[in-house]
């Protein structure tokens, strides 16, 4: 009787994907031996059938309510974020129940594909914010996965990179079908309910309106939910604006005030000097602000400093903000040296194949410098160098290093700058040399961490074997984030304790170094912090280099103070062959891009 009620209320629709009791088959004709067997356990085992049947029902309606509440960011994943009403569920729900049969089917599959696609854009949204503090862009981060391919590898092998992707792609096509066949499910049951399922909908709806005009919160999460229309409104935004980016910026690529200086014009202030731009991995304003870092840092950044200083350097250090945190290395060293912002990948890609003037390549156009690139985290081809307008580059395979990875870094910092001196500035009568290098030692997972060893003892970096042996497990380290910021902290002053070592020992009195972080680290790290800002330092031994950037307000030593300037990363460029050559045509006093 039940079962004949049931379908008495919607006989033009009969559910496709669970009955607990299918019609007998025309007499004579053929059935199909699944359904047969189907009904058979069925009939053998009626009350087993039905805790089946309520149970399928019940982990439908929890996977389409978890996907429907569920947030977009980790920090907001608690048990508030689950007692709210789904705004965009009780409108489908309603829709489902409007609808004649067939309309209806086809609907339901599409809405559990749909709710499927935004629950993985969910997901991947949490590993974005927990990196890069930003959702996915649909637009412009596609490459990205492949970066994250390449550190996954890097860090845990070939096999570990294998077995994420798999991993991946099986959860990715699980989920969707999963989430398809839910709402399917779910569409039939309240089409066999449907009086309570209608009184329900009106109960949801009203229950929602009340709780948007009431305000009623729980633990400060408002319990009338509409976030997953938020989130698809939000990237249509999202997309309208990274398709219309390009064309932003072509405008701005195309005013550069020094295009026509002339080569004997630029850089006049620097003539006959070694200057060193280098960038050290994650090196965050964080470092030096958090204050379960900062006593450390500060104490290696002051004995530093005294060191320098007793070798007869100065030094002068600001705060730049970085276009990106947590990643995106290249974007930052290409903001910086380009003097444009390049906060994405498609605006990385338009620079590096345009005929635009980055800093090192002014160094390389005057024709007075040897232009060099120590790049040690770049193992494979990299087109994109030649822009950067380096005479030649070094990269991981090109260093003389034999030793092994530390995890994603492939050379030790220390080991990396004494190639740079073994292999270019040790040379005899060698004219001026500018160089760019990179310090990718603290770069995460940041274990295990090399230390320092006497210059002497680098040899081929087979010294190095027993110093990674002796290092933490990656693995282990990731399993407290407590652990992972001392590890951060770590690393960041055997980087600092590197580069500072490396001018006391090889500098001279024509040495010109310019040393910055290129962007926060992950939000483990950064504990909450918004800020995008990086050190910045100018460090030399010749007082009339740092007499031309007085008026930069910059604070005396390697650590900046909390009011030091802060400059967007993109400024530093103009400002820099500003203070160190004639001032171009229409450009400002300080540099800075309009």
């Amino acid at each position: 009787m039940e079962e004949s009620a049931r379908e008495e209320t919607d006989t033009a629709d009969p559910p496709a994907v669970d009955r607990a009791a299918d019609p007998e088959p025309p007499e004579g004709s053929p059935e199909r031996p699944g359904r047969g067997r189907l009904r058979g356990w069925r009939t053998r085992y009626p009350r087993a059938a039905r805790g089946v049947t309520v149970g399928t029902s019940v982990l439908a309606g929890v996977l389409v309510l978890f996907a429907l509440v569920v947030p977009n960011r980790l920090e907001r994943l608690d048990v508030a974020a689950f007692l709210r009403i789904p705004a965009e569920g009780v409108l489908l729900a309603a829709l489902l129940l409007a609808l004649p049969a067939r309309a209806r089917r086809i609907t339901s599959y599409a809405a559990g594909a749909l709710l499927g696609l935004l629950t993985v854009l969910k997901f991947v949204d949490m590993g974005f914010y927990s990196v890069l503090v930003r959702p996915f862009d649909l637009v412009l981060d596609w490459s990205l996965f492949g970066n994250a391919a390449d550190w996954v590898r890097e860090s845990f092998g070939r096999t570990g990179e294998v077995v994420a992707v798999i991993t991946a792609v099986v959860l990715v096509v699980a989920l969707l079908a999963l989430m398809t066949l839910a709402v399917a499910r779910l569409t039939d049951v309240m089409v066999r309910h449907r009086p309570a399922a209608s009184r329900t909908v009106l109960v949801l709806g009203t229950a929602w309106i009340t709780c948007v005009m009431l305000g009623v919160q729980v633990t400060g999460v408002p319990v009338a939910a509409q976030l997953d229309a938020r989130i698809v409104q939000n990237r249509v935004r999202q997309v309208q604006a990274g398709l219309h980016d390009g064309q932003v910026f072509d405008r701005q690529a195309s005013v550069d005030a020094f295009a026509d200086t002339p080569p004997d014009q630029l850089l006049t202030g620097l003539r006959g000097k070694d200057v060193l731009f280098t960038f050290i991995e994650s090196y965050g304003r964080t470092a030096i602000d958090d204050p379960a870092m900062a006593r450390r840092i500060d104490s290696t950044l002051t004995e530093g400093n005294s060191r320098l200083k007793a070798a007869g350097f100065s030094s002068r250090s600001g705060w730049l903000r970085s276009p990106v945190t947590g990643a995106g290395s290249w974007l930052a060293h290409s903001t910086f040296l380009s003097g444009l912002w390049i906060k994405n990948q498609q605006r990385y890609r338009s620079l590096t194949t345009s005929d635009r003037n980055t800093l090192t390549g002014y160094f390389r156009k005057t024709g007075a410098w040897r232009t060099v690139g120590i790049v040690p985290g770049v193992r494979r081809a990299w087109p994109e160098g030649s822009f950067f307008g380096l005479d030649h580059i070094y990269d991981s395979e090109h260093l003389g290093y034999h030793g092994p990875y530390f995890s994603w870094t492939p050379v030790p910092d220390q080991f990396s700058l004494g190639a740079f001196e073994r292999l270019e500035h040790g040379k005899k009568d060698r004219g001026p040399m500018m160089a760019e290098i990179i310090l990718a030692s603290s770069h995460n997972p940041w274990a295990p961490i090399a230390h320092m060893i006497d210059w002497d003892d680098l040899g081929d970096g087979s010294v190095y074997d027993r110093i990674k042996e002796e290092g933490k497990d990656p693995k282990e380290v990731w399993k407290n984030p407590e652990s992972v910021r001392t590890e951060y902290r770590r690393a960041i002053q055997y980087s600092l304790r590197s580069l500072t070592e490396y001018v006391e020992k090889y500098g001279d009195d024509k040495t010109v170094l310019v040393f910055l972080g290129d962007h926060q680290p992950v939000p483990t790290v950064t504990a909450g912090s918004t800020s995008r800002d990086v050190p910045v330092t100018i460090v030399a031994h010749d007082p009339k280099v740092l007499d031309r950037v007085s008026d930069w307000g910059w604070t005396d030593g390697l650590k900046p103070a909390a009011d030091a300037p802060e400059w967007r990363m993109d400024t530093f460029r103009d400002r820099f062959l500003t203070a160190f050559g004639p001032h171009p045509a229409g450009a400002s006093a300080t540099g800075a891009n309009p």
